[in-house]
């Protein structure tokens, strides 16, 4: 087992490269060509983070990037699985709009959504991503909704209701709700 493969262990965080690009700097005797690296960190228990790296070579841009993201974490409200309510992230011209999914369903969500949300601990979620289609602006847009996310119990606090009044349901479960209603009258 190789040093790196301890230390994921030993912390017990996972981390993913989204993006790796190489960028150049023109000097006087030419270009000077460096790599920036985008990784997601998580540890599959509601803590995910993002971080970014340069360096002059890839593994240190990566090395660089989840060591930023170790230190910039964000923890991920989860019920049953999914998220409690839907949301939406914004950041720049994207856009990423994350619906809650029954047990079952998946994680319904393209490449860099679909990273966060497996190292973010979610088991079920339907995601879209509209505008930009950027790696780090979809990345920025899809913390941004996490960061909106709050138990359902401190928002049904804030508004002075009981848990049950305040979780979403969709127009099907309504509908069989109200006929168990009619069928016990």
């Amino acid at each position: 087992m190789s040093a790196n493969e301890q230390e994921k262990d030993l912390d017990g965080f996972q981390d993913r490269v989204v993006k790796i690009s190489r960028v150049a700097k023109v000097v006087k005797g030419g270009r000077r060509f460096s790599f920036s690296a985008l990784v997601v960190v998580g540890d599959r228990k509601g803590q995910v983070g993002y971080g970014i790296g340069n360096a002059g070579e890839v593994p240190d841009a990566i090395k660089k990037a989840s060591e930023h993201a170790k230190k910039h974490l964000v923890s991920v409200q989860n019920l049953n699985g999914s998220i409690p309510f839907e949301v939406e992230g914004h950041f720049g011209s994207s856009l990423v709009k994350m619906y809650p999914a029954k047990s079952g369903k998946g994680i319904i969500a393209g490449g860099a959504v679909r990273m966060i949300m497996e190292l973010g601990g979610i088991k079920d979620i339907v995601c879209k991503a509209h505008g930009s289609k950027n790696g780090h602006n979809i990345v920025r847009a899809t913390f941004d909704g996490i960061s909106q996310l709050v138990t359902v119990d401190s928002y049904a606090k804030d508004r002075g209701l009981a848990p049950e009044e305040v979780l979403q349901k969709r127009p099907a479960q309504k509908k069989l709700e109200e006929q168990a209603e009619r069928a016990a009258l």
